[in-house]
């Protein structure tokens, strides 16, 4: 193994260490949420074992005021201190109440366990999940069984047992709170995340709705048209069938392409009409290619040179794609004057291929930023009408560098009805 491999393996180990790590704590959360008591009895047999092994090891005659305590009394003392913990999560006030007589008791007879400071962690519990008010009561269960001890062996008390319990609350209580805090800072985070997201789901659904149904006013307006021409071609070939049959074929042919046109349009507009109650049908008559001149006169004279080029054999296109095509690029040269900046020029080219297929490619010299993407519905209402026809959009910034954004829309050959 070469130098190379040799540090590209130490480099995927390490990141692939640092993120089982990284999912270390939320699996260790889980886990104790799944399973809590797991957590509990190691938490108390741990220190339950503490506990034993101070008084074993004889480690309690260091700060002891009076060696002579049985060792009956000890063993009490130290599982009494520890035993309690099992429920200290749930309740943590309680856990310190069932404590407190054994601090007496410990504070009385002089023996002064370490296991005392046991008491501190269910103080921890308190001020990490319950309300930070209950920390008065706590720091009176805590301190107060310590002070007849005090009385009763005065000589060094004070400092062994008062100092450390009324230390080691203070710092407890203030974790406890600091652990809360940032814990409920990041739930905040994570609601707002959640919040965010939401809104941008919504406002998609939105963005997708109200384009489709703007679509839908469009295609209302195609389809009527073809019924109206299948009206007027009917009634001519039943007059000129009695005088006139060929004129009459030619009615019934044109009836027929004009019909399957508008089935095809039909099928469509069921594929995208999503309400009940579709809005009212704009009555305005929709652009077709013919219109792309005029479009692209009222850009130019908004300050957006625009540099036009039409490649290929055109070819007849239904309404609906010529729609589409108009519609594309009637957002695309939107965006570039909105977003582009000053001194932007833009290019549109417009090919037809002998297959029947059509593409539409608009780049402008602009900061090349997201455009569609800003304001949340350009992009989605492209990418609704090229889903219509089957089509292809891209849109995004330019592949070579310096050339501002991209827009490239490819519409297939039309299938036959």
């Amino acid at each position: 193994m070469t130098g190379q491999q040799t540090r590209d393996a130490h480099g995927t180990d390490t990141a692939a260490l640092t993120g089982r790590l990284h999912h270390l704590p939320a699996s260790v959360r889980l886990f104790d949420r799944r399973k809590p008591y797991v957590w509990d009895v190691t938490v108390t047999l741990f220190w339950v074992a503490a506990a034993l092994t101070d008084y074993a090891s004889s480690g309690w005659r260091r700060t002891a005021q009076n060696l002579d305590v049985p060792d009956t009394h000890l063993v009490v003392l130290s599982l009494g201190f520890t035993l309690p913990l099992l429920w200290r999560r749930r309740h943590p006030l309680a856990v310190l109440l069932a404590t407190a007589p054994f601090a007496l008791l410990n504070s009385w007879s002089g023996a002064i366990l370490q296991a005392h400071l046991v008491q501190l962690v269910p103080v921890f519990s308190l001020a990490l999940h319950r309300p930070l008010r209950r920390l008065v009561p706590a720091s009176l269960i805590v301190v107060l069984p310590l002070v007849p001890g005090a009385l009763r062996h005065p000589l060094a008390a004070w400092d062994a047992a008062m100092g450390p319990a009324l230390w080691g609350f203070t710092l407890t209580a203030l974790l406890g709170i600091a652990v809360r805090s940032r814990r409920d800072h990041l739930a905040s985070l994570e609601d707002r995340a959640r919040r965010l997201e939401s809104e941008r789901d919504q406002q998609a659904r939105l963005a997708v709705a109200t384009e489709r149904t703007r679509i839908a006013r469009e295609m209302h307006d195609i389809i009527g048209h073809n019924l109206s021409v299948i009206t007027g071609l009917a009634d001519g070939g039943r007059y000129a069938a009695a005088q006139s049959p060929e004129r009459a074929a030619q009615a019934l042919n044109a009836i027929g392409d004009t019909s399957r046109q508008a089935l095809t349009e039909l099928r469509r507009l069921l594929d995208v009409l999503r309400d009940d109650e579709p809005a009212p049908a704009d009555l305005a008559p929709q652009p077709a290619l013919a219109d792309l001149d005029r479009l692209l006169d009222g850009v130019r004279r908004a300050g957006l040179p625009v540099r036009a080029t039409v490649e290929g054999e055109p070819t007849t296109l239904s309404p609906g794609r010529q729609l589409t095509l108009y519609r594309v690029l009637q957002e695309a040269l939107t965006n570039t004057l909105k977003h582009a900046g000053p001194d932007a020029t833009a290019s549109v080219t417009l090919s037809y291929a002998p297959s029947g297929a059509v593409t539409l490619t608009v780049t402008d010299t602009g900061r090349g930023g997201t455009p569609a993407v800003n304001d949340g519905r350009g992009l989605t209402g492209m990418r609704e009408r090229t889903a219509l026809y089957g089509g292809t959009l891209e849109a995004g910034p330019h592949p070579h560098p310096g050339r501002g954004w991209h827009v490239h829309l490819r519409l297939p050959e039309e299938s036959a009805p």
